[in-house]
């Protein structure tokens, strides 16, 4: 294995790649815009923070077009995409689209979507923001959740993939 030294002159190409070696799940984070429209993007960025109280956290670029829906809302959902919704993370992830264009979902607390199928869904009031880096961290107090059965999807190394039992 060859170690870089992190200096003034960083690749994040390769940086991305090396933080890529730790897998994630797949979630698509939801919410409604200050007009009542549903908002929603893929995001790998998600994790447990807390069981007592149960807050979780997720993080958004600051370029992205779903910023200002994010800011001005109190709430968000967390759907945590089973293995057989690989095509919802792809829909999601693509801009200037419908990502709601036939998608089933259930409304939530504060009539905010919930998207139908998951492995799990969390339904959070937003406990806080925070500018990091070229990111915005969204802290969240889970007040409901559900969950099935299912395999997640996650996503490692640059591509899909699904939990073995070992």
């Amino acid at each position: 294995m060859h170690l870089e030294v992190c200096g003034d002159k960083l690749d994040s190409k390769k940086l991305r790649n090396v933080l890529g070696c730790f897998g994630t799940g797949v979630t698509v984070v939801t919410t409604l815009d200050k007009d009542g429209q549903k908002v929603g993007l893929t995001a790998n960025s998600f994790s447990s923070v807390s069981l007592d109280p149960p807050i979780v956290l997720w993080s958004l670029s600051r370029q992205s077009k779903s910023l200002d829906a994010f800011i001005q809302t109190s709430r968000f959902v967390i759907n945590v995409l089973s293995a057989d919704q690989l095509p919802l993370s792809n829909q999601f992830a693509k801009s200037e689209v419908d990502r709601f264009s036939g998608v089933s979902t259930d409304e939530g607390l504060g009539g905010l979507p919930v998207l139908e199928g998951c492995a799990a869904n969390i339904e959070c009031r937003t406990i806080g923001s925070q500018v990091v880096g070229d990111h915005i961290l969204f802290l969240g107090q889970i007040e409901q959740y559900g969950y099935l059965k299912k395999d997640s999807l996650l996503f490692c190394n640059g591509a899909y993939a699904k939990a073995v039992q070992v």
